[in-house]
């Protein structure tokens, strides 16, 4: 067995994108006792809420792409009519954020999933999971997809094949690091070292 490493350049980042897919709508796992959740469709995203809510669940995991966006774009996609944003809400608090894109038909690709930080490990990533299948499958999609990748929570990947995505794809992506860019703060993510 052969192993090569390859060097990643300062000021960048390496990170493995793991691609999975579901063909058919899944048995639902059972929703966690009701924490409180609700779940609201925004229909015409404002681009500094957008950028707000994706910090405050990605930054952790130098979720970057949307900041670097310029407004007319990001927004182009998010109050596209086939693209739908929803925020999970909590104690009167947005904690949460669910992008379905249904601009390929057929298909639905999971752009972004995630709960804040106060929320990890509270059965509200499934409970929203479990909306959000209800949903993509309530339509005539043929298939539903998602990507994430090695910078995410640890436990994205497993909660995503335990949710019935199926890995048909890896990749290795190597991008400028948002904080050597000044897309996210110097402090973000400090479990990920900046070279």
């Amino acid at each position: 067995m052969t192993q090569q490493l390859l060097d990643v350049p300062s000021g960048k980042m390496a990170s493995v994108i793991t691609s999975l897919e579901m063909r058919a709508r899944p048995a639902l796992r059972t929703d966690p006792p009701n924490g409180g959740w609700m779940l609201r469709r925004v229909e015409e995203p404002d681009a500094a809420w957008y950028r707000s809510l994706f910090r405050r669940i990605g930054e952790e995991y130098l979720w970057f792409s949307r900041l670097q966006l310029t407004d007319d774009a990001l927004l182009a996609i998010v109050r596209d009519p086939r693209v739908e944003v929803y925020v999970l809400e909590h104690d009167a608090n947005e904690c949460g954020m669910l992008e379905l894109d249904f601009r390929v038909p057929s298909e639905c690709e999971l752009m972004f999933f995630g709960v804040t930080g106060t929320l990890v490990g509270s059965g509200a990533a499934r409970w929203l999971m479990n909306r959000a299948l209800e949903r993509v499958w309530s339509r005539s999609v043929t298939r539903f997809w998602v990507h994430t990748c090695s910078l995410d929570h640890p436990n994205a990947l497993p909660f995503y094949v335990r949710s019935g995505f199926t890995p048909f794809r890896r990749q290795v992506e190597i991008v400028d690091d948002p904080r050597a860019i000044g897309i996210l703060p110097e402090d973000a993510a400090p479990l990920i070292p900046r070279l």
